[in-house]
């Protein structure tokens, strides 16, 4: 059927089974038909009614109150605020008009909930509210994105209802077909970027940069862009991202710079993460002098035309694509990506970056699927050489290492990525000083973004395993509020805490020491071997970290706009375990259980021969068909 035929069916089925259904106008918004009304019985019944005529018209439908009838969002605000009572502890509230709802933040929701309040504010507002408890740490960059969306709504809902009718367009006959293309992130670790297509659409899977700042090692830092595979990029339909690290999100916005104007797919968290990071990149780049790939506008264009996905909530994202997003344990709102591909002719998971195995941040990386073709899947930790260290082994040495440098009176410098390893060593030096394992006295000084990301994850706790999101949200007792974290927010604190001769920990940016103000603290901390160099986190070939991890005995940085020789007298100690990366042991589980059986299995994101040797391996083990693409390769899935 064509966009008008959908939505007059959708209005005559509303009149079969609601007649008087008050319905003022149906539209669609991306895969989405939207029905407003004035009927406010209608909209109170929206949930069921909505599945039922889903399942009838076999397009997914939300029911919405007239925008006439519901009260503008500043009256409506001063209404809401007067009928909270002051002990519930009102917090915040946002509305999200795609959905008619008024989000209200408080400190006890339960004294709300439980009671005729909510009924009250529904009758007096025409908004349906939405009580949660407050986070208990304050996101200046999840409050950012959401008055920037609010901002441009009605941009956004042109966007969308032109993407709804893009999805109704009839595919084109002929022979199918169903394409997959490495464009970055094969047999390398970096750039991560894979095409899918069909004789109907592209879908391009993560848009990432190597992010190397190294003069000895002068690599190109985008995905093979320029190949007429994708080429001019308006002939993208969607992209969809996996998370927020700026190996798979850093060059998204490029693709607005150049004349893409379609949507990107992936959850909230990796949403406002992403824009967290790319504007950090914008910010560093600047600062430091560098060539950059896109402004901050084109991360504005990026944020516009993002449409967020629940873990296991399905979605059109072609006319001929289905897209859902599974958890994969990597950082919080990674994702592994399905596509269900025609009606019922194909399925592809990508797995993205996955952890099968439950952390102190997330719960495992999911290995069911309705169904499975093929599988791509990650190769970091997978080489032969490749040691599997356990979080109880990643826990005793990082205590180790700490209580260790603080007898010698140093300081423990720990690279660090703002999302997921910051947050994950915060978990651990919290819990080790609360039961009195390191000194009481530790300070630990957190620089570059890290407590920022961190209260991204305090504001989407249902992306947390159960036990954390419980002691952050129900026990009221955050590990990431203890007494002994002090933010670095400035220079001169930077500077101040460098001068600090006593014992600290400083957890700092970047993770791989490719730039940002873990080079500010090396530089201060390398000559004494009384000070630790603490890696927690995966360093790739041709970084920094990799560099001194290897066992340089001298690295040259710049130092006051010159070239400055710095000899590493400091302790170099690697904490193992912290990755949010599967070992090898875990992958072969992860498939190994994965149902349904995959046919064919391509391997990605590896260094070197770790792909092709990984790949081996699961042939030689399941005797399915696995292949280890090369970037440019493209293979025919069916």
């Amino acid at each position: 059927m064509s966009f008008r035929d959908y939505l007059s069916e959708a209005k005559n089925i509303f009149d079969r089974l609601y007649p008087g259904n008050k319905i003022t106008e149906i539209d669609y918004e991306g895969s989405t038909i939207i029905v407003y009304t004035k009927d406010e019985e209608l909209f109170s019944k929206r949930d069921d009614l909505a599945r039922q005529i889903a399942q009838e018209l076999r397009r997914r439908i939300a029911i919405r109150p007239d925008p006439s009838i519901m009260l503008d969002e500043d009256s409506a605000s001063k209404k809401i605020q007067e009928l909270i009572p002051k002990d519930a502890g009102f917090q915040d509230l946002y509305f999200e008009p795609d959905t008619g709802e008024a989000v209200i933040e408080l400190d006890e929701p339960s004294i709300v909930t439980n009671s005729d309040i909510i009924k009250e504010i529904k009758s007096q507002t025409n908004w349906s509210p939405r009580i949660v408890r407050a986070p208990p740490m304050y996101s200046r960059t999840v409050k950012e994105v959401r008055e920037y969306l609010r901002d441009v709504k009605k941009e956004r809902k042109e966007f969308l209802h032109n993407l709804g009718v893009k999805l109704t367009t009839p595919l084109m006959p002929g022979e199918t077909w169903i394409r997959i293309t490495a464009l970055g992130g094969h047999r390398e670790v970096g750039r991560s970027a894979t095409l899918i297509s069909t004789n109907n659409s592209k879908v391009l899977v993560d848009c990432g940069m190597i992010n190397v700042n190294d003069p000895e090692q002068p690599w190109e830092e985008a995905p093979y862009l320029y190949v007429p595979e994708i080429q001019p990029f308006t002939s993208l339909d969607a992209v969809v991202l996996t998370h927020a690290h700026l190996d798979h999100s850093g060059l998204v916005p490029l693709l607005y710079k150049y004349g893409y104007e379609g949507p990107v797919y992936t959850t909230a968290p990796t949403r406002d993460l992403a824009a967290l990071l790319q504007n950090d990149y914008v910010k560093v780049a600047h600062s430091e002098g560098h060539k950059i790939s896109y402004e901050s506008k084109h991360i504005r264009e990026e944020l516009k035309r993002t449409i967020t996905l629940k873990y296991n909530e399905t979605a059109d994202i072609t006319p001929d694509i289905r897209l859902t997003l599974y958890n994969a344990g990597h950082i919080l709102g990674s994702a592994a990506v399905h596509l269900h591909i025609g009606e019922g002719l194909y399925n592809i998971v990508l797995s993205g970056d996955q952890k099968y195995e439950k952390t102190w941040l997330f719960n495992p990386a999911v290995n069911r699927f309705p169904r499975a073709e093929t599988l791509m899947i990650e190769s970091t930790y997978a080489g032969r050489d490749d040691y599997s260290y356990t979080r109880v082994e990643a826990y005793n040495t990082l205590v180790d290492v700490v209580n260790r440098t603080f007898d010698k009176h140093g300081t423990v410098l720990i690279p660090v990525f703002a999302v997921g390893r910051s947050q994950e060593v915060m978990l651990v030096l919290e819990d080790a000083y609360r039961n009195k394992l390191i000194p009481e006295n530790t300070r630990v000084y957190l620089d570059g973004m890290i407590m920022e990301a961190t209260a991204i994850h305090a504001a989407y706790p249902e992306y947390l395993n159960r036990e954390l999101r419980e002691q952050i949200m129900v026990k009221r007792a955050n590990p990431f509020l203890s007494p002994i974290f002090h933010s670095v927010d400035t220079k001169k604190q930077r500077d101040d805490i460098i001068d600090d001769p006593d014992s600290k920990v400083i957890l700092a940016t970047a993770g791989m020491m490719n730039g940002g103000p873990v080079l500010e603290y090396f530089k201060a901390l390398v000559s004494s071997e009384n000070n630790t160099l603490a890696f927690v986190g995966y360093q790739a070939d041709g970084t920094l970290g990799r560099r001194i991890q290897n066992g340089a005995s001298s690295v040259t940085l710049s130092e006051n706009g010159k070239s400055t020789k710095f000899d590493i007298k400091m302790n170099v100690e690697n904490a193992e375990g912290f990755s949010g990366h599967s070992t090898k042991k875990q992958l072969i589980n992860f498939i190994g259980t994965m149902q349904p059986r995959p046919q064919r299995i391509l391997v990605n994101h590896g260094d070197g021969d770790k792909c092709y040797e990984f790949a081996r391996l699961i042939h030689a083990k399941f005797g399915v068909e696995t292949i280890s693409m090369k970037n440019l390769e493209t293979t025919r899935l069916y």
